[in-house]
């Protein structure tokens, strides 16, 4: 398969259509049936693959940016009698494994994207279900805030993975079934055990949908329950939106380069350097220079460039089991665009960019690679970039003499970018004692490496002589064990404390759909998604493990 790019524009959408009426947006699923990632497989019963969720999530973005005067987003379908089928199974039946697997990430922080536009943005997002609606399908219904179903006699709802598929729901389904629509145990788990799905009355009952409406006034009470929503939701007063420009990053098989973030790929040793830049121009102050700025300001344009590098590298780079990340350029430029969108929070365009930031460093916790930050000479680990390196898994810095090298903690590192579970990263990191987050807090100044040693901030500190040979060493240990257990590994130890909905899809479902793609029982020769749509059925392994 050629490099997937996650770049596209309404004016290329395939799958979807995109209509904005005052408050009121239609996102239309209209799947192309040949216009899949690759062309053998058809993309039946608006049955979707990456191509069509890469299209959903730029809507979805667009739609807080370009049309924040959007209060409801009314999800439909263009095909008389079915919503969605889901994911294509030929497409994951045909897919290695770890595309599959960065398949499901991806849409599941597509869904999740959807109800953070729904928490923050005051977009709330109604699924009008005209039709079968199965697996996949009834995932992206959940992800809004209603569902309204027809109520013709044969639509259903469905999570028919575990029966068919001898898989489970890629993203999020079980989770939310009873943590956020709270349904019953015991209802869920026959729900979730009936191939054929549930419809009508029924639906309303345990739960699954929200309501129902006969197909002759199933249009009149769409339109009255997107205009209910829209009264309901929590609005913040929003100017004109603004144009997110393409990012056009330059890309070869070594490279990808961007105005602020560059990624160097060293295939052969298994790594990659990212590095982001700090601002170099005079960033936006007030609420009216953060809305001139537009998509142009660095703390927009670096950060869509930094979510754009981790997709790429997670699906076009799969080699690359170790990411070395750096930063350059002035600490007190990056603190300055951070306190811009910190004193003009509730302005909506800067609400929006630090929801955005929250949500790309979110995408860095979830990315199944190892990340080590290196603070050396020339970086700048400040505010949002201190991020960077909370988020790594290990952090190494220079132990310099006239103390040139520092990182330094900003108040965006308190509560600004919460992690899945709810908590900073800083909560994360010093999950023993809390306390001390607030010392760190409180310092206000450049933190040198001795200090952020003793501070515990850091994992190594290595003088110049030692510098070379241990950051050269960490790296090749790293690289030479197991990727799977690694991912295993780090997905068990980025995230102390709570849970919360969205920390469980990844801790825990993310977790297990790695490793149940891998069972004979559903990839085997004679596994359910191998065998899915032929006339013999799948034979299983019936020992529990």
């Amino acid at each position: 398969m050629t490099a997937i790019s996650f770049e596209t524009h309404p004016d290329r959408y395939k799958h979807w259509n995109l209509s904005v009426d005052g408050p009121l947006a239609r996102l239309t699923m209209d799947v192309e049936l040949r216009g899949g990632l690759r062309d053998d497989y058809e993309l039946k019963l608006n049955s979707y693959d990456l191509s069509v969720d890469i299209e959903l999530a730029d809507a979805v973005s667009r739609m807080r940016f370009e049309h924040p005067e959007v209060r409801t987003v009314i999800v439909e379908s263009a095909i008389d009698r079915c919503f969605c089928a889901g994911a294509n199974i030929p497409m994951l039946g045909s897919s290695t494994h770890s595309f599959k697997v960065n398949f499901c990430k991806f849409t599941n922080e597509t869904r999740l994207y959807i109800e953070d536009a729904s928490k923050h943005s005051g977009q709330k997002y109604l699924a009008a279900v005209s039709g079968a609606c199965a697996g996949g399908g009834y995932e992206l219904a959940l992800a809004c805030d209603e569902i309204l179903l027809i109520d013709d006699g044969s639509s259903t709802v469905s999570l028919p993975e575990v029966p068919l598929l001898a898989v489970l729901p890629g993203t999020g389904g079980l989770t939310r079934l009873v943590d956020k629509r709270k349904i019953r145990r015991d209802r869920a788990d026959v729900f979730c055990t009936t191939e054929e799905g549930i419809r009508g009355k029924r639906a309303v009952d345990w739960g699954l949908v929200d309501g129902i409406a006969p197909r002759s006034k199933f249009d009149d009470a769409v339109k009255q329950r997107a205009e209910a929503l829209a009264e309901l939701s929590e609005y913040i007063t929003k100017g004109p939106g603004i144009t997110l420009d393409a990012l056009a990053p330059n890309v070869d098989d070594a490279a990808l380069s961007y105005r602020h973030v560059t990624v160097s790929i060293n295939a052969d040793k298994r790594t990659a350097e990212l590095t982001v830049e700090a601002p170099t121009t005079a960033q936006p102050k007030t609420a009216d220079e953060i809305q001139a700025a537009g998509a142009d300001q660095w703390s927009l344009r670096a950060f869509r460039e930094l979510d754009d590098a981790l997709l790429r590298l997670r699906v076009n780079h799969g080699e690359i089991g170790l990411i070395v990340v750096k930063t350059r350029g002035d600490q007190a430029a990056v603190l300055a665009s951070d306190q811009g969108l910190r004193d003009n929070e509730s302005h909506w365009l800067a609400n929006e960019i630090l929801r955005l930031q929250a949500r790309v460093l979110r995408r860095f916790d979830y990315t199944s690679k190892s990340f080590f930050a290196l603070a050396d000479e020339g970086s700048c680990f400040a505010g949002c970039l201190f991020e960077l390196l909370m988020a790594s898994d290990r952090s190494y810095m220079l132990l310099d003499d006239d103390e040139q090298v520092a990182v330094r903690v900003g108040p965006s590192n308190g509560d600004t970018y919460p992690m899945g579970t709810g908590i900073s990263r800083l909560e994360a990191h010093f999950y023993a004692d809390p306390n001390h987050v607030g010392q760190v807090l409180e310092i206000g100044e450049a933190i040198p490496t001795e200090k952020a040693e003793e501070l515990g901030l850091i994992t190594v500190a290595a003088d110049d002589i030692d510098w070379d040979d241990d950051v050269r060493i960490a790296i090749e240990e790293r690289v030479a064990m197991s990727p799977d257990s690694l991912t295993g590994m780090e997905a068990s130890l980025r995230f102390p404390g709570p849970e919360t909905t969205e920390s469980k899809i990844f801790a825990r479902l993310s977790a297990w759909q790695n490793w149940i793609f891998q069972r004979p029982n559903a990839v085997g020769p004679q596994g359910a998604l191998t065998k899915y749509g032929q006339p013999d059925r799948a034979v299983f392994d019936y020992r529990r493990c």
